[in-house]
């Protein structure tokens, strides 16, 4: 599955989502919580549920993104959500705000209470500090039978919230916390998604950030503006180089003459299997 590009869509604003039918993301998140006020939240559901319905979206995958726990339990809008949204067949749930294992257990525990469909999967939320010094537990849930755990989402701002941090350009002071969750999330073959970028005008900055992204290893970006789908599909896709250099691994390793040899010299590189086995990944071959 490819996820260069991931749209967040507010499921409450019919207009947006009339308007990201014909986008050229990746995938599309559609949001119950943040993006829609508290009064709007029955709405949302409604329209999230007829898009699904309608799969206007066509084989693109949809996640929608619920509210997560109450911690006074005051609220049933996770209920609520998941009662919703799940007959409508999501690709994913995206859930919010997790702290530890434990609360991806009890989300998991929520969607098989609700009678998820085995198909739906589950993507994750990394937006607190508790959640990124647990990251490597909350990934090892992708290890166990049946498991639904597909994909774990950066939310930076609410990280840096947490972490008392001031944006900067560098995201020096974050760059501990993403790749952390991009080691958890690799070690247990999961896809790693980066946050989003505010400033929807400053598309230079936007480049810059997905750059350093791509450059640490994430599958993609989250979006919240069509004007960041085109930059977000160039950087994240392999460069015209990348794909030459790709082809020559590829096809140096499989020559008849190299049958069984491990290290090659392939132009000026000496290369090993695991080069062998990038390359592949890089033309879509792995």
């Amino acid at each position: 599955m490819t996820l260069r590009s991931v749209l967040y869509v507010p499921a409450s604003n019919a207009r947006a989502i009339e308007k990201a039918t014909g986008l050229p993301c990746d995938a599309v998140i559609l949001d119950l919580e943040d993006a829609v006020a508290s009064g709007a939240k029955g709405m949302g559901r409604e329209a999230a549920r007829e898009a699904l319905e309608a799969k206007i979206f066509g084989k693109k995958p949809v996640i929608v993104r619920i509210n997560g726990f109450d911690p006074d339990g005051a609220s049933d809008a996770l209920a609520e959500d998941l009662a919703a949204v799940l007959p409508a067949d999501p690709h994913a749930i995206l859930f919010p705000k997790i702290r530890f294992a434990a609360d991806a257990e009890r989300v998991e525990l929520a969607l098989s209470a609700s009678l998820a469909p085995d198909q739906i999967r589950l993507w994750l939320m990394i937006e607190t500090p508790q959640a990124v010094l647990d990251c490597a537990a909350i990934a090892s849930l992708a290890a166990r039978d049946n498991a639904r755990l597909e994909c774990l989402v950066l939310g930076t701002n609410d990280l840096a919230k947490e972490m008392r941090l001031r944006a900067t350009p560098t995201r020096l002071a974050l760059l501990h916390a993403l790749s952390m969750t991009l080691l958890a999330g690799r070690a247990y073959g999961l896809h790693v998604l980066d946050g989003v970028f505010g400033d929807v005008k400053n598309l230079s900055g936007f480049e810059s950030e997905a750059l350093q992204g791509k450059g640490l290893g994430f599958d993609g970006k989250t979006l919240i503006h069509p004007a960041q789908i085109e930059p977000a599909n160039r950087i994240f896709s392999a460069s015209a180089a990348e794909l030459a250099e790709a082809r020559a691994i590829v096809a140096a390793f499989e020559a008849p003459e190299n049958s069984g040899r491990a290290v090659l010299v392939v132009g000026d590189q000496m290369v090993e299997r695991l080069h062998y086995e990038a390359a592949k990944r890089v033309l879509g071959d792995g």
